[in-house]
């Protein structure tokens, strides 16, 4: 016995979107469906809803798939941030986005250069990775300045 799984297939122009959305893309090569109106400093798509801006790939995808589960974000597995094509998107964790993403795991060494290696590299629970040196640096920073304002108020 044979068993078929139906997927859904979802085709530029869907119905779910209004005529409005759809004049703001454009067919790429690779199949992404680029955004031709505004982009976002960091390169991703807007698209306005009444009275609310967001980004447009997150509208095209709780349209056209559901709700993005509680807790994740969406990775374009393409490596396009404008891209909108629902096919192209995956809910993770902020944390797997991060390491998936160009030039998070490319960094070798922190702004106060620091190696991004072994001991000296942590990661956050939000998912960005972080020079524990330099954490360690702040920290004592903050101890140094909050014993000085404690020592400097009690005479």
């Amino acid at each position: 016995m044979k068993t078929i799984i139906a997927l859904n297939v979802i085709a530029h122009g869907d119905e779910r979107l209004p005529e409005r959305f759809w004049e703001k893309t454009r067919i790429g090569a690779s199949g992404c469906w680029e955004w031709t109106a505004q982009i976002a400093h960091h390169g991703y798509a807007r698209y306005r809803v009444g009275h609310r801006s967001g980004r447009a790939h997150r509208v095209a995808y709780e349209a056209l798939v559901g709700p993005i589960p509680m807790g994740l974000v969406l990775d374009h597995l393409c490596r396009v941030r404008h891209c909108v094509n629902p096919a192209h998107l995956e809910p993770v964790t902020n944390r797997e986005n991060l390491l998936r993403g160009a030039g998070a795991s490319l960094k070798t060494h922190c702004p106060k250069g620091h190696e991004l290696k072994g001991e000296n590299v942590a990661i956050h629970p939000r998912g960005n990775r972080y020079c524990r040196e330099c954490h360690r640096a702040r920290n004592r920073a903050w101890y140094a300045r909050s014993r000085a304002a404690k020592l400097g108020g009690a005479s």
